[in-house]
């Protein structure tokens, strides 16, 4: 049996995304009630995006990374993790985490998949890979104790094995800061060492890892290179390549990386929140590419802020960033009513953290959240996040339910204009974002209940982006970076507040070309990153950041290797 329904269809007149990805994210059969998506990838084949991620009972098909169709049948196992697919001539080829089974369809979309042959035993967090000599390599791995391995299968012989399994990746935390376990690589923990994932560019094999455990913020993929799918394997200076520890909705590890239809790379990312339950997570979509010398890097700078679909060969990936900033931060919230004022206080829902949230007692109509923006600044886009507050849900909702609601706009909070009705809809969607057909200048807006399909009307993140009207900030001239004495992983920075700066984005990388690593921060003055390669030159920068814009740096300064 095949189940087609059809998600966020109307966002296809769209230009831009903004992560978390907006999907039908499934909740776990088992109790806590909560939503998962994790270890994801996608597959360009027959000219569609095809989805998949671990525990989400089908997988998606997309004509352009916006509206996203959801199938699913009864052959393909569900309910295992790290699902990985590779197109091989006419058909794709899936393989689960756990399992043996090889599955084959030469026509996803209608979702008929066949067992076709069986690897020789067992593997977790699996990546096929065809090389461009036809040959097919399976990279597997999910230890804190055992390394990475890879292994060249028979596509003649029902997938057995070629030959012996070589080993590729072992842990180094000890030089390595960002595989130090916790949030902020602050536990000396053996990391998880997973999420193996192969892309072959100019002739080059870049094998990517991810460390050091999903659950935590740090949740990154660093990546080796060779010049054989099956090694001698060399660690790149500039990792993690895919890393974002902090704002709203933090992680950028198990990942797959795949080409668009106009040939840009792209990495569909992991993302944490772990609250309800370890593996509670969502997915995150960060453009990619290789630098003249062949560097891999995600850009992941303000990555959960607006990014614009692709429409073209794009060579720099900062571009994708709009631009349009975050309005809501820390603004007066105005709410109908608090299930629990110490735990669902209102402000939650406008601090830019996923992991806590304002919650109404009830999920009955008329149930609203208000913000005000303190002014009538230009809004582009708003993006709602729904914190599924006691919901009962176990598996797919068996009817179509959505969330119900009106999003409104006012100048006085009082008369009240309708900017987004979706007081019918039946989509099961917890990140709605919109882009407004025409931006709108308002001083209110309001998220109005109509009604929640389960559980209590909750928002862990109502986001309203554009202009303010203000002007920039100045720039940060005066910072400082020091490394760790005793440990060089770690490096302190302060710096002198900007009046009126809403943040700071610190940037960094091991040259002064390569600053590819982004560590955001809102209100602070200094920060403590723990990610750092002992033994690597380091230099840093940090821009500050309003609501009227990004003002780079022009000071960059450099911490010797330690």
């Amino acid at each position: 049996m095949v189940v087609c329904l059809l998600i966020g269809a109307k966002l296809s007149a769209q230009t831009t995304f903004c992560n978390p990805m907006n999907l039908s994210y499934r909740f776990r059969p088992d109790t806590p009630s909560r939503r998962e998506a994790a270890d994801p990838m996608i597959v360009l084949f027959q000219d569609k995006y095809f989805l998949f991620a671990s525990k989400s009972g089908g997988y998606w098909v997309s004509d352009d990374l916006k509206g996203w169709q959801f199938i699913t049948n009864k052959t393909l196992p569900w309910e295992d993790y790290a699902p990985t697919v590779v197109a091989i001539d006419n058909a794709l080829y899936f393989l689960a985490s756990g399992g043996k089974k090889i599955y084959q369809t030469t026509d996803p979309i209608k979702g008929n998949w066949e067992h076709v042959g069986e690897i020789d035993s067992s593997v977790t967090d699996p990546c096929l890979f065809l090389d461009t000599d036809k040959k097919l390599y399976l990279y597997y791995g999910c230890s804190n104790k055992t390394p990475t391995r890879a292994v060249e299968l028979d596509r003649l012989n029902r997938f057995h094995y070629k030959g012996t399994s070589v080993p590729l990746i072992y842990p180094n935390k000890e030089n390595n800061g960002f595989e130090m376990g916790g949030d902020d690589n602050t536990k000396n923990v053996n990391p998880w060492i997973e999420g193996s994932w192969m892309t072959k560019h100019n002739g080059k094999y870049y094998l990517q890892y991810a460390a050091p455990g999903t659950e935590v913020k740090s949740y990154c993929d660093a990546v080796y290179v060779a010049d054989n799918p099956l090694g001698p394997y060399k660690f790149q200076s500039a990792n993690p390549f895919s890393y974002k520890p902090q704002g709203f909705i933090a992680g950028a590890g198990h990942s797959g990386t795949f080409q668009d239809k106009f040939g840009n790379y792209w990495h569909i990312a992991t993302m944490t929140i772990s609250k309800k339950h370890m593996f509670e997570r969502k997915l995150g979509l960060f453009p990619t590419v290789f630098d003249v010398d062949g560097t891999m890097r995600a850009y992941t700078g303000f990555g959960d802020y607006p990014y614009s679909f692709p429409t073209k060969k794009e060579a720099n990936p900062e571009s994708y960033f709009k631009g349009w900033m975050l309005l809501s931060y820390n603004k007066p919230v105005i709410v109908s009513s608090t299930l629990d004022a110490a735990k669902t206080k209102p402000e939650y829902a406008v601090n830019e953290e996923i992991r806590d949230w304002w919650s109404a007692k009830t999920g009955d109509k008329g149930e609203f959240i208000t913000v005000d923006l303190q002014g009538k600044p230009t809004i582009n886009a708003i993006q709602i996040n729904f914190a599924d507050v006691e919901t009962k849900t176990l598996g797919r909702p068996t009817e179509q339910k959505g969330y119900q609601y009106l999003i409104e706009s006012s100048d006085d909070n009082k008369t009240w204009k309708t900017v987004i009705d979706k007081s019918n809809s039946i989509e099961d969607l917890p990140h709605p974002y919109f882009e407004l057909a025409k931006p709108i200048k308002a001083r209110y807006i309001r998220l109005l209940n109509v009604n929640t399909p389960d559980g209590k009307f909750a928002i862990s993140g109502l986001r309203i982006f554009g202009k303010g009207t203000g002007i920039k900030t100045e720039g940060v001239t005066d910072f400082e970076a020091k490394r760790d004495d005793n440990d060089g992983r770690i490096v302190k920075l302060s710096w002198k507040k900007v009046a009126g700066a809403t943040g700071y984005n610190i940037r960094y990388g091991i040259a002064t070309n390569k600053l590819y690593l982004n560590y955001i921060v809102y209100d602070k003055t200094e920060a403590t990153i723990r990610s750092l390669i002992k033994g690597v030159n380091y230099w840093f920068t940090v821009d500050a950041f309003n609501e009227a814009g990004v003002v780079k740096s022009g000071k960059i300064i450099s911490i010797h290797k330690q």
